[in-house]
């Protein structure tokens, strides 16, 4: 027997990286070797104190981010995974995730990583411009993503996601198409595609003034032309900021996209679980001194109340190139959108912003582009 026959996904949070960079303000950063070893003794500790009803969920996905995963040792990823399959009941066809940077990979590693179980990676390009990557502030060349690339495939990953970021610091269309490009040629089965935004308490954020930054309708022109580029190659749009060959759209994220519950692990990590929400402390010491004890690290805790979650059913769905099922919304809260969010719908279907078709809701291609804008009413 499985447990309950309900799906769950699970976030595991490796807050390590050679250095951040100016754009990053995730809970990460450099640690020497013992500080490591701490860590993954006391993560490893909470995987195993989790509470039983959720070990006894069907897990669907795992995605292990940061921080910069791959800057752990095949051997100590391996144990984080093991250490989960021996007290998690994971599908059979579990989608299992390494996210990655070149300039952190090796071919050994990578052998390591397969035989344990991952078997989808994803690799932060950001772009194949070098003096771009520069401004970004990137451990890594254009040719070592090549190589880490070449080596993933040469290491069994059939799954692979390559991630690139648009509007970035001297950044023109003509770059931006070149990265598109030479990325789609490689064939991964999957690319992030998303627009660098800057967030308070970055480098980026305090020089915001001097960024040498597309302007606005450059940054529009890149948009349309990833769909359009990235089309040609065969990848198809399923939301905002992703594109896949038929068949690889991200398991993980589309679980947050739809409303699955997911349980973070490690330091700083978010959770959602039967209609609450909380995270980890993103104090080290705090985590460390807790012992794994899920009790002693949690913070934050709230309960979503019906009309927190209708509005995350809109927000989130809609970035769905798909958009929301109708029917499912008004199955799920007893009620119609439009009768929750009045003449809101109407308002954007008679701007070409929203559209009905089949039975589902979803954004027009011109309201993509306006998509925060729209969004924003359902807060």
């Amino acid at each position: 027997m499985k447990g309950e026959n309900r799906e769950l996904e699970l976030y595991v949070h490796i807050p390590f990286c050679v250095r951040k960079c100016g754009y990053c303000d995730f809970l990460s950063g450099p640690a020497e070797e013992d500080a490591r070893n701490r860590y993954l003794a006391a993560l490893k500790q909470e995987i195993r104190q989790t509470e039983e009803a959720m070990r006894k969920r069907r897990i669907v996905s795992i995605f292990f981010g940061g921080g910069t995963p791959s800057l752990l040792t095949g051997g100590q990823l391996s144990e984080i995974l093991e250490t989960i399959e021996e007290n998690f009941q994971l599908e059979g066809d579990c989608e299992i995730t390494l996210e990655a940077n070149p300039g952190t990979l090796e071919r050994e590693k990578l052998l390591q990583c397969r035989r344990a179980g991952f078997n989808r990676i994803s690799l932060g390009c950001q772009s194949t411009e070098d003096q771009e990557l520069r401004k970004l502030g990137r451990i890594h060349t254009y040719g070592e993503f090549l190589e880490s690339f070449r080596l993933s495939r040469e290491a069994g990953f059939q799954n692979v996601n390559v991630d690139l970021m648009s509007g970035l610091p001297g950044q023109t269309l003509l770059s931006w198409e070149t990265s598109l490009r030479r990325v789609a040629g490689m064939g991964p089965e999957h690319i992030s595609a998303y627009s660098l935004i800057l967030e308070e308490g970055t480098p980026f954020w305090e020089k915001k003034e001097t960024l040498a930054l597309p302007d606005e309708e450059t940054e529009r022109r890149m948009y349309e032309r990833t769909e359009e580029i990235l089309g040609e190659y065969g990848y198809g749009q399923y939301e905002i900021s992703n594109y896949a060959r038929k068949g690889y759209q991200c398991r993980h994220n589309l679980g947050y996209w739809t409303g699955r519950e997911y349980l973070g692990l490690g330091l700083g990590s978010a959770s959602l679980w039967e209609h609450r929400r909380f995270r980890n402390t993103d104090r080290m010491e705090e985590y460390l001194e807790a012992g794994g004890r899920p009790e002693e690290i949690r913070r934050e805790e709230e309960r979503l109340t019906a009309e927190d979650e209708q509005a995350e059913y809109m927000i989130l769905g809609l970035r769905l190139t798909d958009g929301i099922s109708l029917d499912e919304f008004r199955a799920t809260f007893g009620k119609e959108a439009g009768e929750i969010w009045p003449g809101v719908l109407e308002r954007y279907e008679a701007w070409g912003l929203l559209e009905k078709k089949s039975g589902r809701l979803r954004f027009t291609r011109r309201g993509i582009s306006l998509s925060n804008v729209v969004l924003a009413e359902f807060l």
